[in-house]
């Protein structure tokens, strides 16, 4: 009896996963629970914990109580959408908003634990729960897309490791800037690939459509001043991280360009890009798209 009555420490908002009893402990484990595979058996005869987000509404409990609200107890939700293209520094100012969340102890929590300075979240619609702690949010986005982007790079048979994934994603959030549509994309890869191998800079404008910067007109004087490594007018190659959080068609497009000896592209009258290798024609194409 008394082990049952001992106080268990706990994040008010703790996170199950689908799965085993055993899963579910292993998980609150993580989170830094002081829960034990004893629980598991006690849970079992109490009922089955819920799946997703659960309230528990206290940091410390005797264990009983804690093994039974993670049963009965659910948070109440509110949506969050990442859309792709979006860079990090503009997701982190919505979550702040929307969930009334601090934007530096978010800001903060994401610098300690991503792997790059941008582009590991993958952009969908995460239900999250209200009053979750700042850190506590973004070890979840993390984690999920995580695991989400592990599955994209394994449907694409691509080595899912730092390199890989900084070059890869990289890419893709140029293509994301860039492309006009997600048939658009393909082309847009082949491109960078062209101009890359001919040793040519991007001088794309989307590359300084980065951080706070997302939504901001490209302007002459952007170009002329920006001297960070995403002003690919300044500096060959891409830039030395990604731009954005890309989609999964970005990923695809990234990794297989369509295959073309294209060089230029232009925005066209209709939104859809004009290509063609050589500058002259190209050239002409601005000229008509302005027209």
């Amino acid at each position: 009896m008394t082990y049952l009555f001992s106080t268990v420490t706990s994040p008010k908002i703790v996170y199950i996963p689908e799965g085993s009893v055993f899963k579910s402990i292993t998980q609150l484990q993580k989170d830094g629970v002081n829960v034990h595979w004893i629980d598991a058996y006690i849970l079992r005869l109490i009922g089955k914990p819920q799946q997703g987000w659960i309230n528990i509404k206290d940091e410390k409990l005797s264990r009983i109580v804690y093994l039974y609200r993670l049963t009965t107890a659910k948070a109440a939700l509110q949506e969050i959408t990442l859309i792709p293209g979006e860079t990090t520094y503009m997701f982190l100012y919505q979550i702040a908003s929307e969930l009334h969340l601090e934007y530096d102890l978010l800001k903060k929590a994401y610098d300690e634990k991503a792997s790059m300075s941008e582009g590991n979240f993958v952009p969908d619609t995460y239900s999250i729960p209200r009053k979750i702690t700042e850190e506590r949010l973004i070890a979840y986005l993390l984690d999920k897309s995580d695991k989400k982007m592990k599955q994209i790079f394994a449907e694409y048979n691509q080595p899912f490791n730092t390199k890989n994934m900084l070059h890869i994603v990289t890419k893709a959030s140029v293509i994301q800037k860039e492309a006009a549509s997600i048939d658009d994309m393909p082309m847009v890869s082949s491109v960078i690939d062209n101009r890359i191998k001919e040793g040519m800079r991007l001088q794309m404008d989307g590359t300084l459509n980065y951080a706070e910067f997302s939504h901001q007109k490209v302007t002459a004087k952007r170009i002329r001043t920006d001297t960070t490594p995403y002003n690919t007018y300044k500096y060959k190659g891409l830039p030395t991280s990604p731009v954005c959080n890309v989609s999964k068609e970005a990923i695809h497009a990234a990794i297989y360009p369509a295959q073309t000896d294209y060089l230029y592209f232009v925005r066209g009258k209709n939104g859809e890009h004009i290509y063609s290798s050589y500058f002259s024609t190209h050239r002409k194409n601005i000229l008509n798209a302005t027209k």
